[in-house]
């Protein structure tokens, strides 16, 4: 049986490639989510008005994979004290939340982003969001497993 968790961390093209790479992880699909517009375009994501996220939908096994280690994964590969930001990337669709799907992932990423801060790792505070999880409307064909069809292991999102 899996489970189902979400990230948005900046562009979703490095994200997913990260996730993709995990054992345990079974599936992955970059898409949108957190926003108020219906089935929305990357480009109407990238207007910055429909209040989306880019975000990668991470399917796992949690008996070969925990959420906590997702978790580690997630704070690794990006700088979650930019708001609305990552890199030359600017929008709110590339700010840093997490999207819990059930109250028991809502208090492990609490948990979580409490410890990152309190942690002293990063200069500035931890902005990430940790709310519950919307809708996910999948990102068009092209943008799934973008580098990979590109022959790239990877792309810099830390």
């Amino acid at each position: 049986m899996t489970e189902t968790a979400t990230f948005g961390a900046g562009c979703f093209w490095g994200v997913e490639a990260v996730f993709r790479q995990l054992a345990g992880v079974t599936a992955t699909r970059v898409g949108y989510m957190g926003g108020d517009v219906e089935e929305p375009s990357y480009e109407q994501v990238c207007t910055d008005r429909t209040g989306h996220a880019e975000v990668v939908e991470v399917q796992f096994d949690p008996a070969r994979i925990t959420y906590d280690a997702l978790l580690t994964v997630f704070w690794e590969n990006h700088d979650p004290t930019t708001r609305n930001r990552q890199g030359d990337d600017v929008g709110s669709q590339y700010r840093s939340a997490i999207f819990c799907h059930t109250p028991a992932q809502r208090a492990i990423a609490e948990r979580s982003r409490a410890a990152i801060d309190r942690s002293g790792r990063f200069a500035g505070p931890v902005v990430t969001e940790v709310v519950g999880a919307g809708p996910f409307y999948p990102a068009e064909e092209y943008h799934q497993r973008y580098l990979e069809k590109r022959g790239l292991a990877s792309c810099h999102i830390a």
